[in-house]
């Protein structure tokens, strides 16, 4: 069974065909923004141009613009191959990481957000069992708020900054990475914010 796995919702752009769990194909690369040019030919570069039997695409939070990039990507391929496709968070992919290269104590995940915030999520020590609900919060607040010394994720520098003590691991969401929470409940494919999105659809207008 093949899975196409596509991550868009930080800096970085990262697809990964696996095939039994194993990566046939992959590619990961921080490109900041363009998130949506390069998209597609990454994903045609794969093997079979990244065809497979299901895909999974990270849902967020993150970038709003990414995270719609990849959610839009991923529902348009699976109409198309006429496939299954599910949702994954962000944070759960970052601590699943993070458990298996810094095993240690509890995973606090911290995300680059907007408007002077963090998205965050802390996990237990296996990376795998959330233990606070994904939220955004500015981060001068979050520095007093958050009891943990150790931040992994794309938004642990600027915690270290406004809090003058600790210590960062910079982790993108790799989807080459994911086997490591294929067993974990998959989540519908749709848009994880985290706060209220600074622009939504007509469609997400007329819902809200």
């Amino acid at each position: 069974m093949r899975l196409l796995v596509i991550d868009t919702a930080t800096q970085a752009l990262s697809v990964a065909l696996l095939d039994d769990g194993k990566p046939v194909g992959q590619f990961h690369e921080i490109v900041g923004r363009g998130h949506a040019e390069a998209l597609l030919p990454a994903i045609a570069a794969l093997p079979d141009g990244g065809k497979a039997d299901s895909i999974a695409v990270d849902v967020g939070p993150g970038s709003f613009t990414g995270v719609r990039i990849g959610i839009a990507a991923a529902r348009a391929l699976a109409l198309a191959w006429r496939i299954p496709v599910h949702g994954y968070s962000t944070p759960s992919l970052i601590a699943a990481k993070a458990a298996q290269d810094h095993p240690g104590g509890p995973i606090a995940v911290t995300i680059t957000g907007g408007h002077g915030e963090l998205f965050w999520q802390c996990f237990e020590a296996d990376g795998r069992t959330a233990i606070s609900a994904i939220a955004s919060t500015p981060i001068a607040l979050l520095a007093q708020k958050l009891d943990a010394s150790l931040f992994y994720g794309t938004g642990g520098e600027a915690l270290v900054t406004a809090r003058g003590e600790g210590a960062a691991v910079n982790l993108y969401p790799d989807a080459a990475d994911y086997p490591l929470i294929a067993d974990l409940p998959s989540l519908p494919p749709s848009p994880i914010y985290g706060r209220d999105a600074d622009a939504m659809t007509m469609a997400e207008r007329a819902a809200s």
